[in-house]
């Protein structure tokens, strides 16, 4: 057993030294028991708590100011329900304010349509109308006595199930959690509570925070119904999209926010590592994930994050009493804005057409051998399609900052260490969140059962040596010193979504926010670009993002939703 575990650690011992190890291994197993026995819920946080300020020199304000909103346009007249759907946040805002709509009649209209849409969509876990209609009553007579709460007061909300609420279900989208209940709120539900924001929906997630497949079934694409709106933010980033919602929160281990906002084309923000407290969420990753806000427009996120930012006393990794300021009036021009000169320009291997085509169709293949060669064929062909497309896109960004805002964009690269290899540190993170799980079976009730989902992940995660988990760490130190380096030459950073930084900032904890940025020829689908800011930075960063947004279009388009049921499982999904 010795021989095999050393192997499998990449190490080799000789007979004597395995007989040497061998009582203090027996021993091991003991201590192993012991810890068992305890029964840690996934709410026990490990005595390690992750720190992404490496440099003494990272700067960040304290003094918290009223937030500076943009002026919002005033509508004398309301057009119809559906329309009023996909309004932002600061235009629902100023018709709660100026009494032109009130927070019943809006909770009703995106009550009605998360129940219209659902059978297409399969965002909502739970409908929380008790509590959402008790909300609206009271959001209408305190804004009728004047005591407006500010630019959230009435507004309906979605949260991703993985944030527990006081008398409803807390399922985690994950089969055997379905009746879970957690008697207390979630931090971040107190703090929009606190700030009038009405809870409408608790919204669906890939099974413990993995992909669009939970034990419902799974979340659709609005743009695209036969298609999953990703993950594991799935529901919110449907939800949002599909004019259900006026903003979600989601959270982001390693995409889960990037990736739902960019299939669904909303706003995503995922805010520097320990600014929100996840208190009353489902961990992942204690070291990595981080709670966010997704919404149709940059500035809709800025409020939200207004909200529900800064330390609770009770999630021991939002250490800094660091403050998040909004300011829309910044003026863009006093920012150094950067962008990854390499990511968007491709080498001249991802522009060989026929080569990329055959690596894509080979590898589809070797994933999925069910594929026909003419299936492979035309889903390779697509993505090439969608890759040219994705970076004349990508180019367009800098096009509109250079030639349209005027701003002189600095060329920045990213560290160049093995991020890839760091990997290990989520997984080792997530088989231990999730032990009981393995170790009981109760795995099996897990709806996804593929190599690539958690059952074989936390499995395979059991044998990740502790040495090589710390290792792992020590040179994410390395990283985030280059981050750090990095961040003191520009204040945001242009980045193709899905390029290297996706992996990079989630490890050192910099914040994005991933914004709607074209559509694909082949399907309509949308696209993204994200923008990456210096720890908390984020109010900079948004700040170069709505100017991006506010010269752009796209995310004033909407999906033409159809009303026909889709299967709660397509045939393509492989189960157990």
């Amino acid at each position: 057993m010795v021989r095999g575990a050393a192997a499998a650690a990449a190490l080799r011992f000789t007979d004597a030294q395995i007989e040497m190890m061998l009582r203090d291994l027996n021993n091991r197993l003991n201590s192993y028991r012991d810890i068992w026995a305890l029964r840690l819920a996934n709410s026990v946080q490990p005595a390690i708590v992750f720190d992404p300020v490496v440099s003494p020199e990272t700067k960040f304000e304290t003094q918290r100011r009223p937030p500076r909103l943009s002026h919002v346009f005033f509508i004398n007249q309301l057009p119809d329900h559906d329309s009023i759907a996909f309004f932002t946040v600061r235009q629902l805002g100023e018709l709660l304010r100026a009494k032109k709509i009130s927070a019943t009649n809006l909770t009703e209209i995106y009550l009605e349509r998360l129940k219209r849409y659902d059978p297409v969509l399969h965002f909502v876990v739970t409908l929380t109308t008790e509590r959402a209609m008790d909300q609206a009553g009271a959001a209408d007579r305190q804004i009728a006595a004047g005591l407006y709460k500010g630019p959230l007061h009435g507004i309906p909300w979605g949260a991703k199930d993985l944030l527990a609420v006081k008398g409803y279900p807390t399922t985690w989208g994950a089969g055997g959690f379905e009746e879970q209940r957690i008697d207390e709120d979630a931090t971040v539900v107190k703090r929009l509570d606190a700030a009038g924001a009405i809870l409408i929906a608790k919204l669906t997630l890939g099974a413990l925070a993995q992909g669009d497949v939970w034990f419902g079934g799974v979340t659709r694409n609005p743009w695209k119904v036969t298609q999953g709106s990703s993950g594991s933010s799935a529901g919110p980033g449907s939800a949002t999209s599909a004019g259900c919602v006026g903003f979600a929160i989601g959270s982001e281990t390693l995409g889960s926010i990037s990736s739902p906002s960019t299939r669904n084309g909303v706003t995503g923000l995922r805010p520097t590592f320990g600014f929100v407290p996840r208190t009353g969420a489902m961990a992942l990753s204690w070291t990595m994930d981080k709670l966010g806000p997704m919404a149709r427009a940059v500035e809709d996120c800025a409020v939200v994050m207004s909200a529900i930012h800064g330390p609770d006393g009770q999630d021991r990794s939002a250490l800094h009493n660091a403050a998040f300021n909004w300011d829309a009036t910044l003026d863009v021009k006093s920012l150094r804005i950067g962008y990854v000169k390499a990511d968007f320009e491709g080498d001249a291997a991802s522009r060989d057409h026929d080569a990329v085509v055959r690596r894509s169709r080979e590898a589809l293949k070797r994933n999925d051998p069910s594929l026909t060669d003419e299936e492979a064929a035309k889903r390779a062909e697509t993505q090439w399609t969608n890759s040219q497309e994705q970076r004349k896109f990508d180019q367009g960004v800098l096009d509109v900052f250079q030639n349209k805002l005027g701003i002189k964009l600095i060329e920045v690269e990213l560290p160049k260490l093995p991020a890839q290899a760091m990997r290990p540190i989520l997984t080792a993170e997530a088989a231990a969140a999730f032990d009981e799980l393995t170790r009981t079976g109760a795995d099996a009730k897990l709806t996804a059962q593929t190599p690539a989902d958690w059952p074989n992940t936390f499995r395979e995660s059991r044998l990740i040596p502790a040495v090589e988990y710390i290792n792992a760490n020590r040179a994410r130190t390395l990283l985030m010193e280059e981050f750090a380096k990095l961040f003191k030459t520009v204040d945001v950073i242009l980045s193709p979504t899905f390029g290297a930084q996706l992996l990079d900032t989630n490890l050192t904890g910099h914040p994005s926010v991933i914004l709607p940025n074209g559509f694909h020829s082949s399907d309509n689908t949308p696209t993204s670009i994200t923008f990456l800011g210096d720890l908390f930075g984020d109010a900079k960063m948004l700040a170069a993002a709505k100017a991006y947004q506010d010269a752009t279009d796209f995310h004033l388009k909407h999906p033409s939703i159809p009303t026909e049921p889709t299967p709660k499982f397509p045939p393509d999904v492989k189960l157990k």
